[in-house]
């Protein structure tokens, strides 16, 4: 069961805000190789500056009441076996009444932050579009909800969350969209529990497709072999070979061990700074990062309900249910997928084969990773054109096609 929302707001202690100034006065830099650019990890003097400005020139508290200003809320949610999660979750509901409900999950090294630029766009009421009514929750042990305390918070104890939190809110039929975390974890969802509850899924990012097998799909095999791949698909291709060889340790480190790596994210705020800053400039696609955007990602995770060490244990979870590569095929809703040139994990078009439910495909010339924040405008401009009039997924959340 779900308890009554109650209103939030962020009020970060003065102590807490000293603390950390505290640690990065008193910091330990290494040293660099001549001219290593980012050839070894992130630059020396990135993160020296970044550190110098979280200390002494960015201001925590005006950048906390610009997050202020969302419709944010905390709610009780009962999770099978793991007793009562205190839940943190932006809620921006459309004046259009009868608007689309969709829920939006955002993924590692990111938060509920991720999703604040689609807000505006997805609950404008426009005549030539339709509107959504948004819940973008901070997942169990990031921002501020709060933290998972036992072994075995798994695919399914998040789709449980999920669904019971949407279905709380009175929105007991509902679209979804995500990406990395979002992706897998919305994936679980849908096939869980849709297509009661669930009508639709989204997603930014493809992960565990594999490629077509002659006793899988045979005739699709036959064309993985003959048809050549557009240059599209090639750059994807050689993405997605980039990221798996040069790209993932992080991944190797947070699937095995994530409480070693946990004391440096919770003790060292310039730790925490290098290792997520690595992710937010090469998982994307050139994007101009102000220092006070990188450093509000930061804030958001250093102080955090559960600390910054609490956000990565989900991979080991999941890798230790076989769930990371075994995510479910079956997913029982119509499908969306957008692809951005920079995702770090694409496939080709004809793979998408293998989910007989893909309904809308759309490409972008520009974005990466962090869809949302990226380019937030061609994100909603596919949701539209998926779910508005016309769409292939028009009316699937009976009574609620997002028009006024």
């Amino acid at each position: 069961m779900s308890s009554a929302e109650q209103r939030f707001q962020i009020a970060v202690p003065d102590d807490a805000i000293a603390l950390l100034r505290r640690k990065l006065a008193d910091a330990t830099f290494p040293d660099e190789l001549d001219e290593a650019g980012w050839d070894y990890g992130v630059p020396l003097a990135d993160v020296k500056r970044l550190a110098d400005r979280w200390q002494t020139g960015y201001d925590w508290r005006k950048h906390e009441a610009t997050l202020n200003e969302l419709p944010m809320f905390t709610r009780d949610v009962d999770v099978d076996g793991f007793g009562v999660l205190n839940i943190h979750y932006v809620h921006q509901k459309s004046t259009v009444e009868n608007a689309i409900p969709l829920l939006f999950v955002h993924g590692w090294p990111s938060s509920f932050v991720e999703g604040h630029k689609i807000l505006p766009l997805l609950t404008a009421s426009l005549p030539e579009h339709p509107s959504f009514h948004v819940v973008a929750p901070s997942l169990p042990s990031y921002g501020f909800s709060e933290g998972i305390r036992k072994k075995g918070f798994r695919g399914a104890q998040y789709a449980e969350l999920l669904n019971k939190l949407m279905v709380s809110l009175g929105y007991t039929e509902y679209v979804t969209q995500g990406g990395d975390w979002g992706h897998m974890l919305t994936r679980i969802t849908a096939n869980r529990y849709g297509p009661k509850h669930v009508k639709a899924w989204h997603t930014n990012m493809l992960h565990a497709i594999p490629p077509p097998t002659i006793f899988g799909s045979p005739f699709q095999y036959l064309a993985h072999l003959v048809t050549p791949y557009t240059p599209r698909e090639q750059a994807s291709l050689a993405r997605t070979e980039w990221f798996g060889s040069f790209g993932m340790g992080y991944f190797a480190e947070q699937t095995t061990a994530p409480q070693t790596i946990g004391y440096s994210l919770a003790d060292s705020p310039v730790g925490l700074l290098a290792w997520i800053y690595e992710k937010l400039v090469l998982w994307t696609d050139n994007y101009d990062w102000d220092d006070d955007e990188v450093l509000t990602w930061m804030s958001v995770f250093w102080f955090s309900r559960a600390g910054p060490a609490a956000s990565v244990r989900i991979y080991c979870e999941l890798a230790k249910s076989g769930e990371i590569f075994g995510l479910p095929s079956d997913v029982p809703v119509p499908i969306g997928v957008s692809y951005f040139p920079q995702e770090l994990v694409a496939v080709p078009r004809s793979w998408l084969k293998a989910w007989k439910n893909v309904v809308h495909i759309s490409e972008h010339e520009r974005g990466g990773h962090f869809a949302a924040y990226e380019q937030p405008q061609a994100l909603v401009d596919d949701l539209r054109a998926m779910f508005g009039k016309g769409g292939p997924a028009a009316g699937v959340v009976p009574g609620n096609d997002g028009y006024s």
